[in-house]
């Protein structure tokens, strides 16, 4: 056909590269035509601007991902209508697009696509071809091979959706059908023959432990190679199934299929304190048959409590000590799946200022909670008290603090026990309302209590790094 096609991902921060637009770009080379891939938005001023201006495009493929990043993302999707001037060569689909199309319709005036591309009518093409079985087009990246963290593995799926419908998670929309095994031989065989080998496998499940035929895609996993122990390029290689499993539904029958495969990490979540029991269960039994690497998705800001996430996080602690394992904890925050920025709080229990502590501490650990005892206790406090004493802290003490406490930090601390029950409502609502340090500071001049006056005097001298915080909500990204 030999029509120009342009492939958009809006400049939000991945390490996944996009999987749909890969899939898309296979598409369109097997009928002839010519595809590119950019990432951002368009600016004619911009080196971008003159890659994109310079070629008439057929058709723009625009992808999406999460919700709250909407502003990048509409930004992105009007700038290539402003080029386009036809919104029927523009196609927008993902993640944000199935959850909120509506809303996307209404501020861009582009009604997108639902869901998996499951025939090329979708694309208003007539032919055989199944977009969504289609394989990566790996070689989108060859200009940029550092673009992307994972371009190393082979990424895909051995079932599709999940047999839970949990009120947090979008996958009941984005994956409504539960498809309990997919064949990823002829996947992966059909990736080596047109991009070659690949190191490691990802593979993207919302729930393969809720396969009837779990036992048939382990045998496959091993099939393409991926037994315990095996090298490539003289490095060993690993399975990841990144979306983590359901503690819920592990047995010991799985996790000895699980130990046959060299899967590196095991991922499990620990969204509810109230299934500590299932999960727990779980870390003994991957520790019974050699599985020592473990990472834990940790939901918190949702109907949790400041004291059952540090709960959690103990239990992790201690189970890594009890049975000599590695369980890396990744907190995730919670937002609801209509949310367009990052801003969600779910009162009562948790607030602005608790939120922003957690996060000054993911900051300084680079996402993931370590596995070492003293760090663990140094960080998040000995006690559930404690840990809430820490969300309190002014940034300045909170991310520099050591071993040894400093002058600063015992001085507030000092100021902070003298506090009363209602004192302490009473920082904590400022500390909330007035989120700068020169608001802060005309808090302080107004506040007639003499305690919180000079307690406040920590916050409003400060210089904030509010806004260069890491955002590192995206350890466990969907797709």
């Amino acid at each position: 056909m030999n029509r120009n096609v342009l492939l958009v991902e809006p400049g939000y921060k991945t390490k996944f590269p996009p999987l749909g637009l890969m899939k898309i770009s296979t598409y369109h080379k097997k009928l002839g035509d010519n595809v590119q891939f950019v990432k951002g938005y368009y600016n004619n001023q911009s080196e971008l601007g003159d890659i994109v201006q310079n070629t008439g495009w057929d058709r723009v493929y625009i992808s999406t991902l999460f919700t709250y990043n909407w502003k990048i993302t509409i930004e992105t999707i009007k700038s290539y209508k402003n080029l386009m001037k036809d919104n029927d060569k523009i196609f927008v689909g993902g993640v944000l697009a199935t959850l909120m199309p509506d809303d996307l319709w209404e501020e861009t005036g582009i009604y997108p696509h639902r869901g998996l591309l499951n025939d090329s009518k979708m694309l208003r093409d007539n032919n055989e071809y199944i977009i969504n079985d289609m394989v990566p087009d790996y070689s989108l990246f060859d200009a940029k091979p550092d673009q992307y963290n994972l371009l190393d593995s082979y990424i895909g799926y051995s079932t599709r959706g999940c047999v839970r419908k949990c009120p947090f998670c979008g996958v009941t929309k984005l994956e409504p059908k539960f498809l309990d095994y997919i064949n990823i031989k002829s996947y992966i065989d059909e990736i080596i023959r047109s991009h070659g080998e690949k190191q490691h496998l990802i593979l993207l499940d919302n729930n393969v432990l809720a396969s009837n035929r779990f036992k048939d895609i382990i045998q496959d996993i091993k099939d393409i190679g991926f037994v315990k122990g095996a090298k490539i390029k003289n490095k060993l290689r690993y399975v990841d199934f990144n979306q983590g499993v359901d503690a819920r539904l592990m047995t010991e029958e799985k996790i000895k299929l699980l130990a046959t495969i060299p899967i590196h990490p095991l991922r499990i979540a620990f969204d509810n304190i109230k299934e500590e029991n299932k999960y727990s269960k779980s870390i003994r039994l991957a520790a019974k048959y050699n599985i020592r690497n473990l990472s834990n998705y940790i939901l918190y800001n949702y109907k949790d409590t400041p004291e059952d996430f540090w709960q959690r996080l103990k239990i992790n602690i201690d189970l890594n000590k009890i049975y000599d394992l590695n369980i890396y904890s990744f907190p995730m925050k919670y937002m609801p799946l209509n949310a367009k920025d990052r801003g969600h709080i779910a009162l009562p229990h948790w607030n602005w200022q608790f939120l922003r502590g957690v996060q000054r501490i993911l900051n300084v650990l680079k996402g993931s909670v370590m596995t070492a005892e003293d760090f663990f206790y140094r960080a998040f406090g000995e006690t559930e008290k404690e840990f809430v004493k820490i969300l309190y802290m002014p940034e300045k003490i909170l991310m520099y603090r050591t071993d040894t406490p400093r002058k600063a930090e015992k001085e507030w601390n000092s100021k902070f026990i003298k506090l009363t029950e209602n004192e302490r409502k009473e920082l904590l609502n400022i500390l909330c309302e007035y989120k700068t340090p020169k608001m802060l500071a005309i808090a302080t001049v107004k506040t007639k209590n003499k305690r919180l006056k000079e307690i406040l005097n920590y916050y409003s001298d400060e210089q904030s790094n509010t806004e260069q915080l890491l955002d590192l909500d995206l350890e466990g990204e969907y797709a």
